[in-house]
This record gives structure tokens, sequence and C-alpha cells, in this order.
């Protein structure tokens, strides 16, 4: 009996393979679609049992190939960039690719645990898994809330756990690939070892310069809640994955910064000295942003604490120190 974990040579998809392997868990079939061939290396050091092309996977559930061979699906693949215009492969990518193993985790009884995303909350500034707050600025946003509804609709039919899981602003190891889509934290990480400088945006949406707000939660700690929620196979639901405290990107900024200092053996500075030594610098609010961006976010997590889910989440200042010392060992 395997795992199947989709998007698994992605972001969040190697984290939660790698999760799994620290728990014990090798019977794993990878699915993913490595066009972009660098991402093996996001599975070069996880152990798992095999790897599925993601078409080649529908194809072999279509067929039956794995009937009565899963014990669960924890379906990370999605595309995530935001600012992707075409609708019909987002639907298809996105919608119709996990309806279908909507289906088949249906059929065959087993828990379907998935990547949902903050983006459903789009211009809203009540994060709480409700409909009435459920307004996505992009079509990323609809095709995540378009299955979410597909899955409220079928929850007295279902036989098995479903699990909706929508993520915050994740950053962490194994980003690398993603490119300008990367966390906010590996572009602080990269501009100060290239530049010495961190650029962050002018002010928006009533903020200062770089004190938009977002919910900054560490990938470690979406991992933990999705291997808890495959350990309670008895819960469903729709749960906001976030630590529930807005931060600002200065905040990640200067962590990411004080980050980079102390292992050079540099003193740590504020954000103020930061400023005023142009480490840290604001440039133009992009204009093909504007009314397609969250300025605050901030995860109500009630639902998940109500779930059982009790694990503290890490800080900005305690997860992007961690991730930083982690991109200072890898590069």
């Amino acid at each position: 009996m395997y795992i199947v974990v989709t998007g698994a040579a992605g972001f969040i998809g190697a984290n939660v393979v790698k999760g799994l392997n620290g728990r014990g868990i090798t019977d794993i079939i990878a699915v993913d679609d490595l066009a972009q061939g660098d991402k093996f290396r996001n599975l070069v050091d996880c152990s798992i049992a095999d790897y599925l092309d993601k078409t080649a996977f529908l194809q072999a559930i279509e067929a039956g190939t794995f009937d009565g061979a899963v014990d669960a699906i924890l379906h990370q693949g999605a595309c995530s960039d935001t600012t992707e215009s075409d609708g019909r492969y987002m639907m298809q990518n996105n919608y119709r690719y996990s309806r279908a193993l909507l289906e088949f985790c249906a059929a065959e009884e087993v828990p379907l645990i998935y990547a949902s995303s903050a983006a459903v909350y789009g211009a809203s500034t009540v994060f709480r898994e409700d409909p009435q707050h459920e307004q996505p600025l992009n079509v990323y946003g609809y095709s995540k809330l378009l299955f979410d509804q597909v899955v409220r609709r079928r929850w007295d039919d279902l036989p098995a756990q479903v699990v909706g899981l929508r993520y915050f602003n994740v950053y962490g190891d194994r980003e690398r690939h993603k490119g300008r889509m990367a966390s906010v934290a590996m572009h602080a990480f990269d501009q100060y070892r290239r530049d010495g400088k961190v650029k962050l945006f002018e002010g928006s949406g009533g903020y200062g310069a770089g004190e938009q707000r977002r919910d900054f939660v560490s990938v470690d700690d979406v991992v933990k809640v999705n291997l808890y929620f495959l350990a309670h196979p008895d819960r469903s639901g729709i749960y906001n994955v976030g630590t529930g405290a807005a931060q600002s990107f200065n905040d990640v900024a200067v962590t990411m910064v004080n980050a980079c200092r102390a292992q050079r053996g540099e003193s740590q500075l504020t954000l103020a000295q930061m400023q005023s030594q142009g480490i840290i610098e604001y440039i133009p609010f992009p204009h093909d942003l504007k009314g397609k961006y969250q300025s605050y976010t901030q995860a109500d997590i009630s639902a998940l604490r109500g779930a059982g889910y009790n694990a503290p989440f890490l800080t900005v200042e305690e997860g992007v120190a961690r991730y930083g010392a982690q991109l200072i060992e890898r590069a």
C-alpha cells in the first residue's frame, strides 16, 4: 500500500515527502511534472517507492491500476503562479485534476488531504473559512475556491476523510526552483547576498513602506499540519494554515539580513539602522499588481485548533532565522 504525494518535486510536496520519511514512511508514489527538470534536486535526499508523471498517474487511476493499492493521497500539486492569466490551463491543472483525485479517493474510500490557498480570500479583510469572506482576485484563487466548493457540496456523501488546507504565505527549504514566485524570505536572502541590500515595495493599501502585512508560515509547520491530519483520518474539513499573526515584510527582511550578518560574525541591526544605511530600500509599487494584491492577510486558525491541532507555529523571527541558516548552508 502506498501514500501518494502529488507535486512531490515541488516546494511543499517535497517537504511533505521528507516529513513522511522522518516518520519511517517510504512507500511513497511521488507524482509531479518534471518539465522543469531541476526540481529533481528537491527529492535527492528523499526515499520514495516510485515516481510517476502527473498525466501518467491520472491515466493509471482511471484505468484502475491503483485500485486497492493506496492508503491516502496528499495532493500538493498545482500551478501556484498568481499572475498566470491562462484560465483554461489553470482550471484544467488545478480544478479538473483535483476533481479526478476526489472521485478516486471517494471510490476507494481513502483519505484525500489537499492544498487549497489563502488566495481564495482575495480582497476580503476577514480570513475565516466562510463563503461570505471568499473573494479571489485571480484565476489561481478561483481555481482553488471552486474545488473547495465541490468538496463542501459533497460532505454528506464522502465515505472517507477529505481535508482542504488553505496555506497562507509559506516560506522555507526546497523553494529555489520557484523563481519569482518564491517567498519574500528567499528573495531577501538572494538580494542581500548579491547586492548588500533588500528591496521592498513602497506603501500600498493604506500601509507604509514595507509595512504590508502577511501571515508568513514556515513550511516546517505546514508539513506538521499535513501529517497531523494523516494521523487522524476521522477529521475532515477545510482549514486555514497560518500562524494566526500577521507580520510585516520589514520583519521578514530584518530577520533574514540579521541571519546573514550573524553567519559573518557581524552585529545585529534594527529596522531603522538598515533603512538609514540603505540595506533596506523601497521601490515603487508595480502597476500590474494594483487591484490584485493582498496588502494584509492573517489566518483565523480557530477551526484548525478546534480540529485538535495544538502545536505552536514559528514566528517570522524564529522561522526565517532558521531558514536563513539553511540557505547559508546550502549556498
